[in-house]
């Protein structure tokens, strides 16, 4: 029986996904330790971190907690509403593509 050889050459194009990034956006009702303790939950900040971006948020009108692939951000965007809607407060998680 013959034996086939064949040479194949295939470019796979590989892109890296799109990231977007999470914005907490500042309001009049939710206390600055509750956005802390979600910029440390949730986004995995240290105290500092977080005090900082805190900052940012209150003077500002929002902050960055992060950037990550579609999925996460969105799954970020949603823990943040949760928290905030049965904590009383209005905090507003947004995410925007980078």
């Amino acid at each position: 029986m013959a034996k086939i050889e064949e040479e194949v050459e295939s470019i796979l194009a590989i892109d890296e996904p799109t990231k977007y990034r999470v914005l907490l956006h500042n309001d009049d009702y939710t206390t600055m330790d509750f956005v802390v303790d979600i910029l440390m939950g949730i986004f995995h900040k240290s105290l500092v971190q977080a005090e900082a971006i805190m900052i940012e948020i209150h003077k500002t009108g929002k902050g960055t907690c992060g950037i990550f692939t579609y999925e996460i951000a969105e799954t970020k965007v949603h823990q943040v509403r949760e928290l905030a809607k049965n904590s009383g407060f209005p905090l507003l998680a947004t995410m925007e593509e980078v």
